[in-house]
């Protein structure tokens, strides 16, 4: 079973509809540790030594985050300036995270048809997210294709419902490891794929 830790970054969740549902729905079991990183840094004084304690226990890191100005929140990018130190994440001696796995879950305000080359953001969510893909790149981690929720200006109460489900369903078979790597390496996006069936005999 892989271990996952859920990196969380939105610094006005009261105001969310979309996060605050989401992270409801996050399964309360052995092998996901959720760090809302707001919650426990609202000063941005991380604690490094913490964060690198949880990193080493994990093979997955998800980033959630809602897209702001293309990028993440200010703390999730004041973690990574802080805890990815050069000799321990990168570097001639920094090996501590080689070959473990990275991806973002994020939601963004527009539609997919705004994140197209010929769309009104001119680019696609994988180009935006070409900086952490290049820092996970550097540290020796495997960045894969982000989770997305989008449209999330027009989704009713009841879309926002179906949408964490299917989160929560997705993190569970991650959880599981029903999720083919293959056919996530080559999606577009993680929620594009259909996890494995969970195999006869397996947790209720």
């Amino acid at each position: 079973m892989p271990r996952i830790l859920l990196l969380f970054a939105h610094p006005a969740l009261e105001r969310s509809r979309v996060h605050r549902k989401l992270i409801e729905r996050i399964p309360r079991r052995d092998g996901i540790t959720f760090q809302d990183l707001y919650e426990r840094y609202p000063d941005f004084n991380v604690n490094v030594r913490k964060e690198q304690e949880l990193l080493l226990l994990s093979d997955l890191v998800l980033l959630q985050h809602p897209f702001y100005w293309y990028s993440t929140p200010a703390l999730l990018k004041q973690w990574q300036d802080l805890v990815l130190e050069h000799g321990w994440a990168y570097g001639t001696a920094g090996t501590a995270l080689r070959g473990k796995r990275m991806a973002n879950v994020l939601s963004t305000g527009g539609g997919a048809e705004a994140y197209r080359r010929d769309g009104f953001n001119r680019h696609t969510i994988r180009e935006f997210l070409a900086p952490i893909e290049q820092t996970a790149s550097l540290c020796g981690m495997e960045f894969l294709p982000p989770y997305l929720i989008q449209g999330t200006h027009r989704m009713t109460e009841a879309d926002i419902e179906e949408a964490a489900r299917a989160y929560s369903k997705m993190l569970e078979a991650l959880l599981d490891d029903r999720v083919d790597l293959q056919a996530w390496r080559s999606a577009p996006s993680l929620d594009a794929i259909r996890p494995k069936t969970e195999p006869a005999g397996a947790r209720s």
